[in-house]
């Protein structure tokens, strides 16, 4: 689109453009909050961003000290502008759990929490997500999804806010997570038994979600009041809403009672013809007495494995947070006081939307991570069906001013997936692993002070599915995946050249990253298999930097 000329205009001209602009935005529908009034979230920032990897903190390495899982530690800012440097368009399911903006402390800004009475509460809040969630779209595959659990608090904000993010056109669904087991007979109007689970593809035409295994508790439902031969079946309704030009017509009932058609409003789904058939099939069921208006029966073992996911979840499917409460609890109860973290979400409830957003391949991000509920399923998961589910979660400290030494992410969130993956009291531990990291701001002008681990860490996760510790005893640092090699030289010399020629030449591609490309490129010049990248410009270059 060619730039529009303003040159030309009178002051009279541009005053009226600017009044029509002004009154275009004033009435334009969509979300519209106060980022200019409100004060700067102190968590934005220009810096680059690097991880130190703790190994006290992380639990159960391969036998080769290899890691395939990730908590970091840090402002979830700071994590997700890393992860885009290194994973863009890798992740093929998000779920988040982010503050509700309750008013009853559940949200920090700036260090202290947002209260009722804050009148620039809710602009904060959408200030908060847009910077984070604008982040988050970079990350997903083309097929890739996100689950925003929310409350009516903030509902409204967010389903805007992501359609402006995402395009209204990638708009999935909106599920209802029925929370309590038992209505709240103490609340003054409604009692407040549900929660939303807003949920986003990057691309709608490229997402599909994957069918429901059928629970233990949906499988009961289907009996055999009739012995019928071919097993278990259940009830189907006769009659349905869409119109049908053949759908109008009498049935006689067992006992001879006519009934003249669908009730008001519906039409019989099937022809006078197939429902004959069916009859003669015996697919009719007239219930006991052989008088009810007739349904058809759907049997379990012709049924398909799994069923399309709906968007009304009850807390016999997916659990309550009386459940998720009781989980919390006898995990951490040992350790830690359950009562540091008090709104965990079920296990059941994340099983759920991992069954229906990912594969057993699929790498998995939680960037509001909680009590970690996300990784607890995803090693459920991969325990149960042999996948090789790979989880990212990102929980800050949550410190204040009040609370300084205050540590969700160590204390509750590593801890707890730290028991689920060793056991716990008499339960069997699920597997897996993870490598616990912190986020460290680099000012742009300092950014060859970066450490050698920190580079190691970045080119890892860029490049291999695993991470294992920086050894400073070697002369290079070395990976190897895919008929791909990864090669760090942190200082070469001359006379190491020869043995970093033999360790390049053992793979059919080699990647080396070094503070000295000149000196590798010219030793290295006929090395057709060879590709030799700068540090720190090109982490800087990925990162979206300039040095």
């Amino acid at each position: 689109m060619a730039k529009k000329r303003y040159d030309d205009l009178s002051k009279e001209d541009l005053i009226k453009l600017l009044e029509r602009r002004d009154q275009r935005d004033a009435t334009r529908f969509g979300l519209v909050w106060e980022a200019n009034e409100i004060e700067r979230e102190k968590a934005l920032n220009s810096d680059f961003v690097a991880l130190d990897l703790d190994p006290a903190l992380s639990c159960n390495p391969s036998p080769d000290g290899a890691f395939k899982n990730l908590i970091i530690e840090g402002d979830n800012f700071d994590a997700l502008r890393y992860l885009k440097m290194c994973f863009a368009g890798r992740v093929k399911c998000i779920y988040i759990d982010p503050p509700y903006n309750t008013g009853n402390k559940d949200f920090v800004y700036n260090d202290h929490y947002v209260d009722k009475e804050d009148l620039w509460r809710h602009s904060k809040w959408c200030e908060f997500m847009f910077q984070r969630l604008t982040l988050a779209k970079d990350l997903l595959t083309q097929d890739g999804v996100i689950f925003v659990s929310i409350d009516d608090n903030e509902i409204g904000s967010l389903r805007l806010m992501m359609e402006r993010i995402f395009g209204g056109n990638n708009f999935i669904a909106t599920c209802i997570w029925q929370k309590i087991d038992g209505p709240k007979n103490t609340a003054t109007h409604f009692s407040d038994d549900h929660e939303y689970v807003v949920v986003f593809a990057l691309s709608k035409d490229s997402w599909r979600p994957n069918r429901i295994t059928r629970s233990d508790e949906m499988v009961a439902r289907y009996k055999n009041p009739d012995n019928d031969p071919r097993g278990p079946w259940l009830l189907g309704d006769l009659a349905a809403r869409n119109p049908y030009s053949e759908g109008r017509y009498a049935i006689t009932t067992k006992t001879g009672r006519v009934i003249d058609g669908p009730p008001a409003g519906s039409y019989w789904r099937v022809s006078k013809s197939k429902f004959e058939e069916l009859e003669a099939d015996n697919r009719i069921w007239w219930g006991k007495t052989g008088d009810n208006r007739p349904g058809i029966k759907r049997f379990l073992s012709e049924v398909r494995s799994g069923v399309v996911p709906q968007t009304l979840w009850t807390w016999q499917d997916v659990g309550s947070t009386r459940h998720s409460k009781q989980e919390i609890s006898k995990i951490l109860s040992e350790e830690n006081d359950p009562e540091l973290f008090t709104t965990p979400k079920p296990v059941k409830l994340l099983e759920r939307i991992l069954g229906i957003g990912t594969n057993p391949d699929s790498l998995i991000l939680d960037f509001f991570a909680g009590s970690g509920t996300t990784a607890h399923a995803v090693h459920k998961l991969n325990k149960e069906d042999g996948g090789n589910r790979r989880v990212i979660l990102v929980s800050s400290t949550e410190a204040t001013a009040d609370e300084p030494d205050k540590n969700l992410c160590r204390d509750v969130c590593a801890t707890r997936v730290r028991r689920v993956i060793e056991g716990y009291g008499e339960t069997e531990g699920l597997g897996g692993d993870f490598a616990y990291l912190r986020t460290r701001r680099i000012a742009p002008g300092r950014l060859t002070d970066i450490d050698h681990a920190q580079v190691w860490t970045a080119l890892q996760l860029t490049h291999m599915p695993t991470i294992r510790p920086f050894d400073e005893g070697q002369c290079f640092a070395v990976a190897d995946h895919d008929r791909q090699r990864l090669i760090y030289v942190p200082h070469v010399t001359s006379r190491d050249m020869h043995k970093l020629a033999k360790i390049a030449a053992g793979s059919p591609a080699t990647i080396i990253y070094t503070w000295q490309p000149e000196l590798v490129i010219s030793k290295l010049k006929d090395a057709t298999n060879v590709q030799v990248e700068p540090v720190p410009e090109s982490l800087a270059r990925r990162f979206g930097m300039r040095i």
